[in-house]
């Protein structure tokens, strides 16, 4: 089954390697706080650009994900998911895959709600 796909790689590594620069220079002296801060507002961005049009399969989410949960990984100390997913919780850190979602529901349903066509309607009950 052909079709079409989209490469994560460059994007991860990118991210994994801004993400080692802040730990590096700032990791043990700042609170973690503002290294989430950092994270939210410069390089998650970069990981999630133009995703949105992309089809992403599970695989790819999951993948997304696994780089967030690397960050909270390297910062707690800890391979315990539960725990992982806590302190997302706690420091209110949504994973891309949730990012994603929201982000192309809300796009379908403001961009194309008075839209006639078949096709907006088809993307909008889908989403």
């Amino acid at each position: 089954m052909g079709g079409f796909k989209c490469s994560l790689t460059s994007a991860k590594c990118s991210f994994y390697r801004a993400a080692n620069a802040v730990f590096g220079k700032i990791g043990g002296r700042s609170s973690k706080d503002v290294i989430f801060q950092l994270i939210r507002s410069k390089y998650l961005p970069a990981l999630l650009y133009g995703l949105e049009a992309c089809p992403l399969r599970s695989l790819d989410n999951n993948s997304l994900d696994f780089v967030i949960n690397r960050v909270f990984v390297k910062l707690f100390k800890t391979n315990n998911i539960e725990t992982i997913t806590y302190c997302r919780m706690q420091f209110n850190f949504d994973l891309p895959s949730t990012i994603l979602k929201k982000r192309r529901s809300d796009v379908c349903a403001k961009k194309y709600r008075f839209c006639s066509n078949v096709f907006c309607t088809v993307v909008i009950n889908v989403a």
